[in-house]
């Protein structure tokens, strides 16, 4: 017992040891480039679904083994790590930076709350429609974080204003005068009897939710923060790390597309997450609290525990004060920027970008998020003031909207660092020619028909990502991906869109990605809750993207045909 405690201890430490020798064979029998790529490959896939070694230092093996076995020189493995998308990853961590500091995002998503009323149907949609939202411009673990303890705060009240009325129908019954309530007086003694014996028993249980239903509203509310800030990720490039890992490799591998923008995939995905936004509301509403077609009546007669929430959700936002300048500075140059990535290039108009004559090539959106984020680091805040000798008070320096510290608490270091090995990977994979020999490999699937060999894929994505983390995933895949594309000579979107939109439907499992985790751990879910849960929202999510890859996506990206800017397959063999 005590070695195999041993074992366990050391678990991680023996992976390694063991994946990097029983798999050292490969290049050693067929000491070629393609094998020994190979062997990298399955050594960083390993290790990242494993997680037997940090994601990020994972990432760096790369810098390390292609030089080694003769794949790429250290200095061109180097220049992989740092790419456009870093560029526009610091121009949008800046905006984050910003908003959280000032508490922009608080007030959006309580004036978005305060919108849609507070009935249990309409509330649950207002969260989701305000997470969603503001996951398309914060991360989706920042969201989560931030909405919980305001969800957390309305469902206790609503709680606590249904004990109060039924506390007070009790005093009634017992023949106490209520003074603030009018309690039908026909209520019979047999009904009263009936809440007597409820109320005993929920408080001999000491269940601290008092009501089933009460439990199902706190289940709810929390899987509905968790999938929305997900969810909302998907309609932006810069909405989740795993869009920006496409982009960026997309744009690397194919440069001569130049169809695959903010604006463009905006249009594309933004019809997409509302419809798995919608569905997924019904599927949690039906799954939680039950179906009935009146849930989605408008009444305007809001009983005692609506009126109790409404009043928690307006003191919370009272609590911001009016709008404040930073908050207003923050807002404008959100919308700026927001503005310029959509008009830059929109494809089926000229954008902005095309006054630079002769070089508007050369602008991207990771230039108009510099542009937006350097500013931040320029517009007063606030002035610093000091006491001279004499006792008055002086001016004499002023803090920017936000600090290089407060900039360097935000930036994900570590998706950074993910992202490069990721592209340094693919550059590998290219180098030694194991994509090329893939592609053979994969051409016999052209057989298949298209929009089976999406679903296979689709579906395999959307497995993996359950265990293995979304960067980790769509980094793995692409590479394979593309050539899979390329060998049967279909458009590359048709296969790597569905396959990165389906990367981020990890809705199974508490483990599955950080907004999963943060609701489980207030503690109001079982990991059976999720499973349910999240099985019905990963065949929504799946569902639409099919049903999006073959319609509207189609004429926009015109992927009925393999493009010029996609290269001609190659009948390479392995030497």
């Amino acid at each position: 017992m005590k070695f195999l405690s041993y074992i366990f201890v050391y678990r991680r430490l023996l992976l390694v040891v063991f994946t990097a020798v029983v798999l050292l064979p490969l290049p050693i029998i067929l000491q070629n480039k393609e094998a020994q790529c190979a062997y990298i490959l399955f050594v960083i896939a390993v290790f990242w679904l494993t997680e037997a070694l940090p994601l990020s230092v994972t990432a760096l093996l790369p810098g390390l083994l292609f030089p080694m076995f003769g794949i790429m020189a250290s200095k061109d493995v180097a220049s992989s790590y740092f790419k456009d998308f870093h560029l526009l990853l610091i121009g949008v961590i800046c905006l984050a930076t910003s908003i959280e500091k000032w508490n922009l995002h608080k007030r959006i998503a309580l004036r978005m709350v305060m919108m849609v009323g507070v009935d249990p149907v309409w509330l649950t949609l207002g969260f989701m429609s305000s997470t969603a939202f503001l996951s398309m411009w914060l991360s989706n673990t920042s969201t989560a974080a931030m909405v919980m303890p305001i969800v957390e705060a309305v469902v206790q009240q609503i709680i606590s204003a249904e004990a109060e009325v039924e506390a007070t129908r009790m005093t009634h019954f017992t023949g106490s005068a209520n003074p603030t309530l009018e309690i039908d007086e026909s209520v019979n003694e047999h009904e009263a009897n009936e809440r007597k014996e409820k109320t005993n028993q929920n408080s001999g249980t000491g269940n601290k939710y008092g009501t089933k239903k009460n439990h199902m509203m706190y289940k709810l509310m929390c899987l509905c923060i968790a999938y929305s800030s997900t969810i909302g990720g998907l309609t932006t490039i810069t909405g989740t790390s795993t869009n920006l890992i496409f982009t960026e490799h997309f744009n690397t591998r194919y440069p001569d597309c130049q169809c695959l923008n903010f604006g463009s995939w905006f249009i594309f995905s933004f019809p997409a997450a509302i419809m798995i936004l919608f569905l997924s509301w019904i599927w949690l509403q039906w799954l939680f609290l039950g179906f009935n077609f009146k849930m989605f009546k408008c009444d305007k007669t809001k009983t005692y525990q609506q009126k109790a929430c409404a009043e928690v959700i307006k003191n919370e936002y009272q609590k911001l004060g009016p709008m404040r300048y930073q908050e207003i500075v923050t807002l404008f140059l959100f919308i700026v920027m927001a503005l310029l990535w959509f008009t830059r290039d929109p494809g089926f108009v000229s954008g902005w970008s095309a006054l630079a004559s002769g070089y508007a090539d050369y602008i991207m959106d990771s230039t108009v998020a510099l542009l937006v984020g350097l500013l931040f680091f320029v517009i007063p805040a606030k002035t610093s003031t000091k006491t001279t000798p004499t006792g008055e008070i002086v001016a004499f320096d002023y803090s920017p909207l936000i600090t290089w510290k407060e900039f360097q608490s935000f930036m994900p270091w570590d998706i950074a660092i993910l992202v490069g090995g990721g592209f340094a990977l693919a550059d590998g994979c290219e180098e030694s020619g194991l994509s090329t020999w893939i592609g053979n490999k994969l051409s016999p699937l052209g057989s298949l028909p298209v929009m089976l060999i999406i679903l296979i894929t689709s579906l395999m994505v959307t497995t993996l990502t359950e265990v293995a983390s979304n960067p980790a995933t769509i980094t793995l895949l692409l590479p394979i991906l593309s050539s899979l594309a390329e060998a049967i000579q279909v458009n590359p979107l048709l296969i790597l869109i569905p396959a990165t939109l389906c990367t981020s439907f990890a809705f199974l499992l508490p483990v599955a990605n950080p907004p999963n985790a943060i609701v489980f751990s207030y503690g109001h879910l079982k990991v059976l809750d999720m499973v349910k849960a999240g099985l019905g929202v990963n065949i929504i999510g799946v569902a639409v993207v099919m049903l999006a890859m073959s319609t509207w996506i189609v004429p926009l990206f015109d992927l009925n045909t393999y493009p010029s800017w996609a290269p001609a397959i190659t009948n390479k063999t392995t030497p």
